[in-house]
């Protein structure tokens, strides 16, 4: 590869990782014809599920009282169940410019799926 094409890569590489930095997925099952708000945002999985939003900041850490990333089922507008999903600290934002660490240390925890449907974050 010319000199040129590793610019490119490495490029495209920090790229990545600065769009990875200031997200956060997490996967869903939600009950057919509802729509999902997540921290006050409208949010839509994707066909597998996934979800991809902004990060969280420190309440949303889980921690009493009342801890953890605040969701709403909404149909029709009006709100059908609400709760509060488990969350995990993302490790990124202590390295990222120091607004990450304050204000979105927190994600959803990508190793489990939150199902709405049965009320279940396995």
């Amino acid at each position: 590869m010319s000199h040129k094409s590793w610019k490119h890569v490495f490029a495209a590489v920090v790229f990545a990782a600065t769009l990875g930095a200031c997200t956060t997925q997490g996967t869903f099952k939600v009950p057919a014809g509802t729509d999902l708000e997540v921290y006050r945002r409208p949010v839509t999985p994707d066909s597998n599920g996934v979800v991809v939003t902004a990060p969280f900041f420190w309440t949303a850490a889980g921690l009493p009282p009342g801890g953890g990333i605040e969701y709403r089922l909404l149909r029709n507008g009006e709100v059908v169940k609400e709760g509060r999903l488990r969350a995990k600290f993302r490790p990124v934002s202590i390295f990222w410019p120091p607004a990450a660490v304050i204000y979105w240390p927190m994600g959803f925890n990508d190793t489990i799926t939150y199902d709405l449907v049965n009320d279940k974050q396995e």
